[in-house]
């Protein structure tokens, strides 16, 4: 019975080698029902394994799985101001009075301190005293020369007095306008004398206290951070770098206000990637309306890829 089964496995392997070299001439297969059982059962697994080779090289039977990326990408991110400025007085004085201090929440035009102004309250007296007296003497040139012309229509009067007459008038005007020029100038000085909040923002430091006295532009009184719009900066992995888009949903959640989001658009895309971290930056624009949002503040970014 070992002789007869051995003999049947080589029949077997024959037949299975033929068919891998001639598939054109195939011999015919052998009924399972002629062969011991042992015999079958390894016919039927060369078979399988036929069948199966069969339809993985059929083309088009094999499908790949890329992998895929995902919907929106987790990270975390920091707040940071667009803009931060060293607020200084555009003249010279002492402090009379601070109105902010650190922390506090400014508006555009808000004033944030007063320097002194009996001095320059006092030039602008005294510039508009000297534009009174400039339009009365104007008013005398004008009426001479309008006599003048009159005579000279006349012949009463030689042209070089006309000339000279005329030539006072046009000195008087000059003078006015000098003195317009003095009281916009004094004017000025005293409405500078406030300095006020160039944008929405928050005072990061106050340097200065009453009866300082400061110097015009160079005498740094407030560090101010711009917080309409903020800017949210992060970092996300290289592999999402062509599906990053400038415009797309960002999404913050900030540990202060749990429950609540906040969204901006995606303003800025990193051109490089950072050798050793394999991440490129993200900036996202925030309108921050509401306020509650600060520089410096961390916060759970959600962005959409999609």
């Amino acid at each position: 019975m070992r002789v007869r089964t051995i003999g049947f496995i080589l029949v077997l392997t024959a037949a299975i080698a033929a068919m891998a070299c001639s598939p054109k001439e195939q011999p015919s297969a052998v009924s399972s029902a002629e062969l011991p059982n042992d015999v079958a059962n390894l016919e039927a697994v060369a078979t399988a394994a036929r069948e199966t080779a069969a339809t993985a090289t059929t083309p088009g039977s094999v499908e790949l799985n890329d992998a895929k990326l995902e919907d929106k990408v987790a990270v975390t991110g920091e707040f940071e101001s667009p803009e931060v400025s060293n607020v200084a007085v555009a003249i010279t004085g002492r402090v009379a009075k601070v109105t902010a201090d650190k922390g506090d929440r400014v508006r555009a035009g808000q004033p944030l301190l007063m320097l002194e102004t009996q001095y320059l309250e006092l030039d602008v007296r005294k510039a508009k005293a000297e534009v009174a007296r400039a339009k009365a003497v104007l008013d005398d040139a004008k009426r001479e020369l309008d006599r003048k012309e009159m005579l000279r229509a006349k012949e009463s009067v030689p042209q070089a007095t006309l000339d000279k007459t005329r030539a006072a008038y046009e000195q008087a005007l000059a003078n006015l306008d000098v003195a317009n020029a003095a009281l916009g100038t004094a004017s000025q000085r005293l409405t500078d004398s406030v300095l006020r909040a160039p944008f929405d923002g928050v005072v990061m430091e106050r340097k200065t206290a009453a009866g300082e006295r400061l110097s015009e532009r160079q005498d740094v009184a407030f560090v101010l951070a711009r917080t309409t719009p903020l800017l949210l900066r992060f970092d996300v992995p290289e592999r999402y770098l062509s599906a990053v888009k400038e415009g797309q949903t960002v999404r913050a959640l900030a540990d202060p206000f749990p429950g609540e989001s906040f969204d901006g658009k995606v303003s800025v895309i990193g051109q490089t990637i950072d050798s050793e971290t394999r991440t490129f930056f993200v900036e996202a624009r925030f309108p921050n309306q509401s306020g509650k949002l600060r520089p410096g503040l961390f916060a759970r970014v959600e962005l959409e890829l999609k």
